[in-house]
């Protein structure tokens, strides 16, 4: 098989105090955005932080710029607009911070009457969701991320040990955190897709460090007693052309629908785009080195079966 890289040495664990200094910075600025999020400051969409969202059917097809333009010269100053462009549908999202006084829906249909008198519409579906059920969500949306980091560290130590799950669920919370500043840093709107997301991102990353822990395991096996930081340099060079390889067969995949999958898309496989390059630099550079400050030989860091 053709390798990209070869045969490497590289000393990663040399570098881990850059990569904890890199990583504390993306960490902290995830918890800010985190907390931002848990006040309701954030950009938020309408499923946290409440709205309408409306659906209509068209008879002949309508460009997005121009109901933006529409709505924008009504009021409506900031709203989602999804194209769908089976059946000449609208889906128009509007933030509850930006309705005004009206029914929302209402003075929609009545903007689209208005300004395209000559391109009848049916509603599809109308639906609100008020500030008291986003929260519910953006509750539930966090209570699901806490989850699934205590679901990886019981898998981690039950396949390895107690230290790895931890350092697994470190790494992973440091990817879902690096992503959601970024977000927050670029004014991306935070969903449930983008939670969905973060969601997908973290079995990702899990298991491309499941992988880099294998092999640790298995020269922790044959070479317990070389010094721990050895073992794990070695272990993580012998993967690296593995690791490289399937982050760049995703990567692949997710910068044609970043650059060109739509609105509806964009903020999702830019999600994901931004976890895997993550989630590949995390399994060497975070999850691997977090061994490191657990004193003692390589021998005790394997299950005694």
């Amino acid at each position: 098989m053709l390798e990209i890289l070869g045969k490497t040495s590289i000393d990663f664990m040399g570098l881990r105090r850059y990569s904890f200094a890199f990583s504390g910075v993306l960490i902290f600025v995830g918890l800010i955005a985190l907390v931002q999020i848990w006040r309701g400051v954030a950009n938020l969409g309408i499923d946290f932080a409440g709205g309408t969202a409306v659906q209509l059917k068209f008879d002949q097809p309508i460009p997005i710029e121009q109901a933006r333009q529409a709505l924008g010269h009504h009021g409506f100053a900031e709203v989602e607009i999804q194209d769908i462009t089976q059946g000449n549908k609208l889906l128009i999202r509007v933030k509850a911070q930006t309705t005004i006084e009206e029914k929302v829906a209402e003075k929609v249909l009545e903007i689209f009457k208005k300004d395209f008198p000559s391109n009848p519409f049916v509603i599809d579906s109308s639906y609100e969701i008020g500030p008291t059920i986003g929260q519910k969500l953006q509750k539930d949306a966090l209570i699901a991320i806490s989850i699934s980091m205590l679901g990886i560290i019981v898998y981690v130590a039950a396949r390895f040990e107690f230290r790895f799950g931890i350092a697994a669920a470190i790494a992973t919370f440091h990817d879902v955190l690096a992503v959601l500043g970024v977000f927050y840093v670029l004014e991306k709107e935070i969903t449930l897709l983008i939670v969905t997301a973060l969601l997908t991102l973290a079995g990702y990353s899990l298991t491309d460090t499941v992988v880099v822990f294998d092999r640790i395991r298995e020269n922790l096996k044959i070479r317990h007693r070389d010094p721990l930081e050895t073992v794990i340099n070695n272990a993580v060079n012998q993967v690296l052309s593995r690791t490289v390889v399937v982050s760049l067969t995703v990567i692949l995949v997710l910068i044609p629908l970043t650059l060109a999958g739509g609105e509806v898309l964009h903020d999702f496989s830019l999600a994901l785009l931004l976890g895997v390059i993550v989630g590949t630099y995390s399994s060497v550079f975070v999850a691997s080195p977090l061994l490191i400050l657990w004193k003692g030989t390589p021998g005790k860091l394997l299950r005694r079966r």
